[in-house]
């Protein structure tokens, strides 16, 4: 089990510690609700340096991402994140990421913990051909998400960076908290503003502890993945290893959005056929119409009771009071509008299939 940089930190603050892909991690502090809150509502920090960090420099960098990824790095310019995928041969994915053009020629993807290994294997392969130059960054790294609506007013004093200035899926290297060179981000991953800073593992504790000396006066405090999680799933943003996975097509998962097909990359030809011939299935978002709580692995059903898909992600949503979800289901069930029904133990309750996000602020 590996241990974070600020793990004496998460254990004094009497944090829930887990193990997540192989990392011990802070799973909940107060309470997934009541941190959930805390974050539509004013500011939390989630410790999220499990994550993996890969840099990729050279000529070649480039040819290299645009092989191995479903989305078209040629239009990003120094200070642009994309969202993109790493599509599987078999019409599936391999893992998805952010890909950051730091300079001409240099980016950081940074991948999901649970896939650090395999996503490196994987570029490796392809960059046999290209041979681009790749450092795995990810145990020299630490990864903070400060989110919530009074995140740039509260953090504003610690960066002669302007932070409002950081817009949606862009970023600013600079200094932050008495520490030069940081990465600063905004792609939250939450729905509610605020940004991610990227440093050294030696210097996180300086960063962690003036951010809530920064952010006393707003009600700060530290949240756990558990909230990560339902806050994520109120946005309908997709989650490796339950929405997406080596057996889903990004097309399937409607990300045709990061899918695109002006260039050639690993699968793209059969991923292109898919589109234009239609999915077989969908993943598709459902609100609950009576009370219940659908969970990752019931069964979704039709009025007659037969299993048409299951649940990828469910929960109780803090925000909406109701059972919100997702999960694949045959094309003909993903239109909006349309009834399906969710297994939860003996009952089948009805559900309706709606357009994301579930939360809109």
């Amino acid at each position: 089990m590996i241990n974070i940089a600020l793990h004496s930190i998460h254990e004094k603050l009497g944090a829930k510690m887990v193990s997540f892909a192989g990392f011990n991690m802070p799973v909940q502090y107060e309470g997934v609700t009541a941190e959930h809150l805390t974050v539509r509502e004013s500011l939390g920090v989630f410790d999220v340096s499990h994550m993996g960090e890969f840099l990729v420099e050279g000529e070649n960098a480039l040819a290299l991402i645009q092989k191995v990824t479903s989305n078209d790095a040629s239009k990003l310019e120094i200070g642009d994140a994309q969202y993109s995928c790493f599509p599987n041969e078999e019409n599936g994915i391999v893992d998805d990421l952010i890909c950051y053009k730091i300079k001409e020629n240099q980016y950081l993807l940074v991948v999901n913990a649970g896939n650090i290994e395999k996503d490196w294997n994987w570029i490796s392969k392809y960059n046999e051909e290209f041979n681009a130059d790749l450092k795995d960054l990810s145990d020299e790294y630490s990864l903070l998400a400060i989110q919530g609506p009074k995140a740039v007013e509260a953090m504003q004093s610690l960066s002669s960076l302007d932070l409002a200035a950081i817009s949606f899926y862009k970023f600013k290297v600079g200094d932050f908290a008495g520490i030069d060179h940081v990465i600063i981000s905004a792609t939250g991953y939450t729905g509610s503003g605020g940004f991610e800073i990227y440093c050294k593992n030696t210097d996180v504790v300086q960063i962690w502890n003036k951010v809530f000396e920064a952010g006393a006066d707003f009600g700060i405090k530290p949240i756990g993945l558990a909230a990560r999680d339902t806050l994520r799933l109120e946005m309908g943003y997709c989650l490796y290893g339950n929405d997406i996975d080596d057996t889903t097509s990004p097309i399937e998962a409607g990300l045709g959005w990061i899918t695109k097909f002006t260039k050639e990359f690993v699968n793209s030809e059969a991923l292109a056929k898919q589109k234009e011939q239609k999915p077989s299935r969908k993943l598709v978002a459902f609100e609950l119409d009576e009370r219940g709580i659908p969970r990752h692995g019931y069964d979704i059903v039709d009025g007659n009771g037969n299993i048409i898909g299951n649940v990828t992600s469910g929960t109780m949503s803090p925000c909406l009071q109701k059972g919100i979800g997702m999960g694949y289901v045959p094309s003909l069930f993903s239109k909006l509008g349309t009834q399906i029904y969710i297994q939860v133990r003996k009952n089948a309750i009805p559900a309706t299939v709606i357009k994301l996000p579930f939360y809109k602020g």
